[in-house]
């Protein structure tokens, strides 16, 4: 029997990166994907279903008590991790990061004052994400695939045993659009990051819901299709 998932989308910061909240319906069991801003939001929702909710939702609802078990990050630049720190504090759990992107998490605060923004004292990450390894919440397991390309470190999360996959990307993918290659110290790569994008996520079933790290939700066979810095390809995977 496929597994169930809550999955909840919390678009947080001057920056509107999406945090992905995901629980598996019959533990309560959860895990923050990309933790970046708003940390009290997020808290106050989670624990208690007060303030401002989410602004998606796959409109489950989760009858147990909730329980953040990780916190899970997509890579770590600022607009995606600068709310781990409080995160922490409130949890107390391990954090998941890519160990290529060590460096970029370490510079941090650095990036976000180049916005103008301001992000706690870095955190530093508690367990290492391996391309190939799974990772599990509750009854939900997820396939981790590194793919370099936007920054050294990211990787992609593949939830694969509910009814249909949930891949959720980070800044790797987006509805008609690719991460940016150009960001200073991140080891950005055109040719890598497309590299990554036809091997690890355009290899997934079709069907596959994408959760990019902004904008709208998309799915494999619509990127596959009509993605207008991928479409040179796209008759491979026709």
């Amino acid at each position: 029997m496929s597994a169930k998932a809550l999955i909840e989308g919390f678009f947080v910061g001057p920056l509107q990166m999406r945090c992905s909240v995901v629980t598996c319906l019959s533990s309560g069991d959860t895990v923050i994907i990309d933790g970046g801003d708003e940390a009290q939001r997020l808290i106050d929702w989670i624990n208690r279903e007060s303030g401002d909710g989410p602004d998606e939702s796959n409109n489950h609802h989760c009858e147990q008590q909730r329980k953040v078990i990780a916190l899970w990050n997509t890579h770590a630049h600022f607009d995606h991790s600068g709310a781990i720190p409080p995160l922490l504090e409130e949890y107390q759990v391990d954090w998941y990061l890519h160990p290529d992107d060590n460096n970029l998490q370490s510079t941090a605060k650095l990036s976000a004052n180049r916005w103008n923004l301001h992000v706690p004292e870095p955190a530093v990450a508690t367990k290492i994400m391996e391309h190939g390894n799974r990772l599990e919440c509750g009854d939900l397991s997820f396939e981790i695939r590194h793919s370099p390309g936007h920054s050294l470190g990211s990787v992609c999360l593949i939830l694969d045993n509910c009814d249909i996959n949930h891949a959720f990307v980070g800044d790797v993918l987006f509805a008609g659009g690719v991460g940016r290659t150009d960001i200073p110290n991140s080891g950005g790569n055109w040719p890598l990051l497309k590299q990554s994008i036809e091997e690890q996520l355009f290899t997934l079933d079709e069907e596959t819901i994408v959760y990019p790290g902004h904008g709208p939700l998309t799915t494999i066979g619509e990127e596959k299709r009509n993605n207008p810095f991928l479409n040179d390809h796209r008759g491979m995977f026709l």
